[in-house]
């Protein structure tokens, strides 16, 4: 199954053109993302900033500064649906859900996550083969019994 090119929102009013393929695609179990995205884990795939254009809408996108913290949420002004976010690295992180949506609810494997982040930080436990960060991708591994 092919990665998605167009996304929309909710309510259609906005809609996204992907370009190319994810930098990354993660599971982050972080503060920040939980409190941010209101999630327990924020399924995501990060894309370089050329990658994810506004085709359609632009002017019924809204912008969230998070308030201490280098994240950024845009969603629609009309359903509210968080279309995509910018993290401390600049990136583009746009939630699998989207993608899901514009692929018959069915996640394309080429944006299944590969590792989940954040880990020490979880407030559920994840019981896959996926490796697991106890912070970000370059420090420790979690160990199972840990």
């Amino acid at each position: 199954m092919p990665i998605p090119s167009t996304l929309t929102c909710l309510c259609g009013q906005v809609q996204l053109r992907i370009a190319g393929e994810p930098v990354a695609r993660a599971n982050c179990h972080c503060q920040a993302c939980r409190d941010f995205y209101g999630t327990p884990v924020f399924a995501a795939t990060a894309w370089e900033p050329a990658h994810v254009a506004v085709e359609r809408g632009d002017d019924q996108l809204a912008t969230y500064q998070h308030a201490t913290r280098q994240l950024q949420r845009h969603f629609c002004r009309q359903c509210g649906e968080t279309l995509f976010g910018t993290n401390r690295l600049g990136m583009s992180v746009v939630p699998n859900s989207l993608f899901a949506r514009a692929s018959d609810g069915v996640l394309p494997d080429a944006l299944q996550p590969a590792m989940h982040l954040f880990y020490r930080h979880r407030v559920v436990d994840v019981a896959d083969a996926l490796p697991k960060y106890l912070d970000g991708w370059d420090g420790p591994l979690h160990k199972a019994g840990f």
